[in-house]
């Protein structure tokens, strides 16, 4: 087990006090000292302390998360609202235990005020704007009350209700974490795209060179991971990339850089090669799916187990269907508005998916090469989109997108085509696609929980197709190579889990208006 550090520590303790003062609060005092403080404070005080304790101790225990996590911001309201609750405690029913509770709490916080240095976020605009709008709110109540004397139950009952959902916003904002996204520089983009190409021997290190990802470096410069921030979440996509004996201390440097600032770091669609390294720095890595990559110099479309993807090649060929190969300095502006046009029919109203295996443009990635189809007519009917991996010389798909009304099996058809071409100039390796938990829907499993999950997917299909990319995949045997996902704590999977959906668009409804 992980030792635990003081942060966590007062983050449990506190939900401990918050879920007495609850209980407490709910629960009658004992007769002899509630009869004492009753005569010796004023009448309603007691009934508005046992309203006050049970308000701080539902705080506490939405606090206790942020308290875990070191954030400095929570300290600050912790202290007061512990104070609080302590006094609350004494004037519902000199409830000496449950005070005394509170005060040890209080001590501890201030004890270990020094390992609460999380900043929140810097940008305080939205904050200032809400808590104006509350201030307004409960001065328009008062002058209200002052000028009308008496206000109408359903509208104390409104502005309650508004004043509250207005107070936790503000809440949420003030213990927010850091949000602000840094954009890279042009001198980084261009040593960003230096390091892919010097050493970018996976299949998806071009990907990090996407314009909607942030870098972070080594401090020699020479290895950087690439990244954005979702929530709480600073997603890394795929593998860092430069010198291997750098890789090490940039992870470190990038957790402390993320402690600061409250992020969860999890690595997506992480190699196998690397595991050994990420153990040791602290992660857990959870095996999401599998990499389809195919070898062009091992391929071929002889034997009766490929016969479906040999038919789709001949049917296309009869059909009048050529193919191309061309890189993306190659396209002129007429082509380039064939491939859009190809694009937004294909994609309808859906959104662009893909972060850590696809690219967030087309056209303007060196290198990149498109396979097109074009008919009997030579219009373009279909492509794929193919980027390098610089550094071992394969190719990975990023995109495939074809005309509706186009034969079936084109998709087939164009990737033996870059199969083709790939082999004839060396290539030593195509990868093909992702297919999450592509081992669970292949498997056979007997065991009750594995027959759930694999019946849990598939009813997913409709949706995300997993089964149905896994069957197209298989057609053409490629070797299945495992990723995974890497979090620092398994406590911090729903989150990180949510955050890496929407990453990926899986979570994003279709537009109202077609893709433009």
């Amino acid at each position: 087990m992980p030792r635990l550090r003081p942060p966590a520590l007062v983050g449990i303790f506190g939900a401990a006090v918050g879920l007495i003062s609850i209980v407490s609060a709910l629960t009658p005092s004992l007769a002899n000292r509630s009869e004492l403080v009753q005569g010796v404070l004023p009448p309603g005080v007691p009934s508005a302390a046992r309203w006050l304790a049970l308000a701080f101790g539902l705080a506490l225990v939405w606090l206790a998360g942020s308290l875990a996590r070191g954030k400095r911001r929570a300290w600050q309201l912790a202290v007061v609202l512990v104070g609080g609750v302590a006094i609350a405690h004494l004037a519902k029913g000199l409830d000496a235990e449950e005070a005394g509770a509170s005060v040890v709490l209080l001590i501890a916080l201030i004890r270990y005020r020094r390992h609460f240095d999380v900043a929140g976020d810097p940008n305080t605009r939205p904050l200032v704007l809400t808590v104006a709008a509350l201030g307004s709110l409960v001065a328009a109540l008062v002058v209200y009350e002052f000028h009308e004397s008496a206000l109408p139950e359903d509208l104390i009952d409104l502005v309650t209700a508004t004043a509250t959902l207005v107070a936790f916003r503000g809440l949420y904002l003030w213990l927010r974490c850091w949000r602000g996204r840094e954009r890279p520089t042009v001198g980084d983009r261009a040593l960003a795209r230096e390091l892919v190409e010097r050493h970018g021997h996976d299949s998806l290190a071009y990907f990090a060179l996407r314009r909607d990802k942030s870098y972070f470096f080594s401090a020699s410069r020479r290895a950087f991971l690439a990244y954005t921030v979702l929530g709480s979440s600073a997603l890394v996509s795929g593998d860092p990339v430069g010198d291997p004996a750098e890789l090490g201390q940039l992870l470190r440097d990038f957790r402390a850089l993320a402690r600061s600032r409250g992020w969860r770091v999890a690595i997506l669609s992480a190699g196998e090669e690397l595991l050994p390294l990420y153990r040791a720095a602290g992660f857990h890595a959870i095996r999401v799916g599998d990499e389809a990559v195919v070898r062009p110099s091992a391929f071929s479309l002889e034997g009766r187990p490929i016969r479906k993807v040999r038919q789709s090649v001949h049917r296309l060929l009869r059909a009048g269907y050529t193919a191309a190969v061309l890189e993306d300095h190659e396209l002129d502006e007429p082509l380039r508005a064939e491939l859009r046009r190809v694009s937004r029919e294909w994609r309808g109203r859906w959104p662009e998916r893909g972060f850590s295996m696809a690219m967030d443009e087309l056209f303007g990635n060196p290198g990149a090469l498109f396979v097109l189809a074009r008919d009997g007519e030579g219009r373009v009917r279909g492509f794929l989109h193919l980027v390098p991996s610089p550094a071992s010389g394969g190719y990975s798909l990023s995109a495939m997108r074809r005309s509706r009304e186009t034969p079936n099996g084109l998709m087939e058809f164009l990737i033996v085509e870059a199969l083709g071409w790939s082999r004839d100039r060396g290539a030593p390796e195509l990868s093909l696609n992702f297919c999450v938990f592509a081992d669970l829907l292949r498997a056979g499993e007997r065991s009750l929980s594995g027959r759930v999950a694999r019946t849990g997917l598939q009813s997913l299909d409709r949706v995300f197709q997993l089964e149905r990319l896994l069957r197209f995949t298989g057609k053409f045997f490629p070797e299945w190579r495992p990723r995974f996902l890497c979090i620092e704590r398994f406590s911090d999977f729903p989150l990180v889990g949510l955050a890496y959906l929407r990453a990926e668009s899986l979570l994003s409804p279709p537009s109202l208006r077609r893709a433009a």
